[in-house]
């Protein structure tokens, strides 16, 4: 995988934080110098309706405003997502991040062989550091350990830009646990 250019796409419901997640990691990479847009792809989907949010990444310019159909990596909020929906267009290089409380060895089996998967039970995390299920930034955490594409330090300034400072040190924190925890 070439992370001079990475493309993600998100997966997850609405509002588990999908998009804004998109937009931290995006806002992050400019901050250290790169390229980077997100988006939402959504319809009049409700909240608890499936949500796609894709990031691309790059040194150069990105002149390419299209949903990202064969993504580097998929962020998977939601583990009780259809599979069929985050599965498809994947590269043989492409890592599925997960989120999941279920083994690794099980989640290979479920998704088959030829995925390159990595874990993380963002849900507890969240659960314990938040008191809420928004997992969000401890899938962020879990991506930028897998695919180190942008510097923690941006990914914090970000979100210290987007929420109160005890929202935001509540999510840091998840984030880097996350980062510690993820297994791939």
């Amino acid at each position: 995988m070439d992370i001079r250019r990475i493309e993600i796409r998100w997966h997850g419901r609405g509002g588990q934080g999908a998009v804004t997640a998109s937009i931290m990691l995006a806002e992050a990479a400019i901050y250290q110098g790169k390229y980077a847009q997100a988006y939402p792809e959504f319809g009049a989907e409700r909240r608890g309706a499936p949500v796609r949010a894709y990031t691309r990444i790059s040194e150069e310019p990105i002149y390419s405003r299209t949903p990202i159909l064969n993504p580097d990596v998929v962020v998977v909020l939601d583990p009780s997502l259809d599979k069929s929906l985050y599965m498809e267009g994947l590269k043989s290089s492409s890592i599925v991040v997960i989120n999941s409380s279920k083994s690794l060895d099980s989640i290979r089996k479920e998704l088959g062989s030829g995925v390159k998967i990595a874990r993380i039970d963002a849900t507890k995390i969240a659960l314990e550091i938040l008191k809420a299920p928004f997992v969000n930034m401890a899938m962020l955490g879990a991506v930028v350990k897998v695919v180190p594409i942008v510097d923690m330090k941006y990914i914090e300034e970000a979100i210290k830009e987007s929420f109160r400072p005890r929202i935001a040190e509540a999510n840091i924190q998840a984030m880097k646990r996350a980062f510690e925890e993820v297994e791939f």
